[in-house]
């Protein structure tokens, strides 16, 4: 009978791999803490009305969407915010501001499998709730380099836009659908020039229009070269307001000390419609065919969409699937450290031999050592050979004279070099020889 092979868009992690994940988590967690951050975790099934509220009825075609056995309409979560949301309302209106929580967790969407993206896939990230001010813009995006930077990672920006903007340059062209335009123009990267310039004019823009956005989608750069032409673009007050928000913004990512990662790209629109104000994204340069590995923005109407007092927030969100390629494309995640340090052989099948090794083994555990003993009942040199393909460096051999004599052997699995020990300091001359 053949095996039951996995769900499509999903994978199995081995030890190895498992082992390079959890790095880049306790590297990410450790810097979410530092910023303030405090872990929380949702239910991984949600209402899909949650869902339907942010983004309308065609958001379900994207959903792992389905009516559990009480006939109610349910979703697998397709990201965090969402759910952070309902538990800011439901539970947290009240709470001193600015609440600072983070996450590392699963996500589903139903989409088509490609380089970087999966049915299932893993997102670590954060959302700030109850500051409207630009200082906290400013503390996510710098948590998000530095988030990178803690995985090893150096060569990568963080590209910022600004949906306001967006939203002014829609209406000085006259366009009514400008939900409609951003979703064009966020896709932008993922077409040729010609094709995109295609469907600009299949959405009604004229000749005009459709150069315009091309210039804007070209404002491209640092931010003293790019935000002094925006002001030359926009007239509107409204607009102008906003860059000058910009302008405080870079001003405050250069006092973090991290204004060499930030570009300011005015093309950036991002693909969620609940986003109004600060948009971001991040980019690493590759050629395994991987896009943004990260981003996020403000979003300052969300909560009241879901019931809530009017809250102003921001947050983002690293995708960990996009993330870990990368870095081992650049070969910046280290060797896993796996399995035991040292491996515990009783030689004979004597009752009290076994009990004695198991025991060492137990102490060697409670010392800090990752030990392991044989469970197998192999004879002395299949238990050698056994080790050694494990490439366990030290083992200790457990034997009814030497236990005789209080002691045990040491032996050193690369140069086979062995050293009888007393058995109350086995611990001891192990971890001694774990840290030359």
């Amino acid at each position: 009978m053949a095996g039951i092979e996995r769900v499509r868009g999903t994978r199995d992690f081995s030890p190895e791999e498992m082992a390079k994940r959890r790095w880049v988590f306790e590297r990410i967690r450790e810097v979410f803490e530092l910023y303030g951050f405090k872990e929380i975790l949702t239910p991984t099934l949600e209402y899909t009305k949650l869902f339907q509220l942010r983004s309308g009825e065609e958001v379900v075609k994207q959903l792992y969407a389905f009516k559990d056995k009480g006939g109610r309409d349910v979703s697998l979560r397709p990201d965090m915010t969402s759910s952070v949301a309902r538990l800011f309302v439901n539970e947290f209106q009240n709470a001193p501001k600015p609440i600072k929580w983070y996450y590392i967790a699963n996500m589903f969407r139903y989409e088509e499998p490609q380089s970087g993206r999966y049915r299932e896939f893993w997102q670590a990230g954060v959302e700030l709730i109850g500051s409207d001010r630009v200082e906290a813009d400013a503390e996510v995006i710098a948590l998000l380099v530095e988030s990178y930077l803690a995985t090893r990672l150096k060569d990568f920006t963080v590209n910022i836009g600004d949906r306001v903007l967006l939203d002014e340059f829609a209406r000085e062209l006259g366009v009514e659908d400008d939900v409609g335009l951003m979703r064009l123009v966020d896709k932008k990267d993922k077409m040729s020039r010609e094709d995109f310039i295609k469907a600009l004019r299949d959405f009604g823009l004229d000749d005009g229009s459709v150069e315009k956005v091309l210039s804007l989608i070209e404002m491209k750069g640092k931010p003293d070269d790019v935000l002094p032409k925006a002001e030359e673009l926009f007239r509107s007050e409204k607009a102008r307001a906003e860059i000058e928000r910009l302008y405080e913004l870079v001003d405050l990512l250069e006092a973090y000390g991290v204004g060499d990662f930030i570009l300011i790209d005015l093309g950036i629109a991002r693909g969620l419609d609940y986003y109004t104000s600060v948009v971001f994204e991040a980019i690493a340069p590759n050629d395994i065919g991987i896009g943004s590995i990260g981003g996020g923005g403000r979003y300052d109407n969300l909560i009241e969409v879901f019931g809530g007092k009017p809250t102003p927030a921001t947050g983002f969100a690293i995708g960990i699937e996009r993330l870990i390629p990368i870095l081992e494309w650049k070969g910046l995640l280290p060797e896993p450290k796996l399995g035991a340090e040292v491996y515990v052989i009783p030689i004979g099948d004597d009752p009290e031999v076994r009990r004695a090794a198991l025991k060492i083994t137990a102490e060697l555990r409670r010392a800090g050592v990752r030990a392991d003993h044989e469970l197998m009942g192999r004879k002395l040199r299949k238990a050698l050979d056994y080790a050694g393909r494990l490439g366990v460096p030290y083992v200790v051999l457990v034997g009814k004279k030497d236990l005789a004599e209080g002691r045990v052997t040491v032996r050193d699995m690369e140069s086979g070099e062995q050293r009888t020990v007393e058995i109350d300091k086995v611990d001891e001359e192990v971890l001694g020889l774990l840290r030359r």
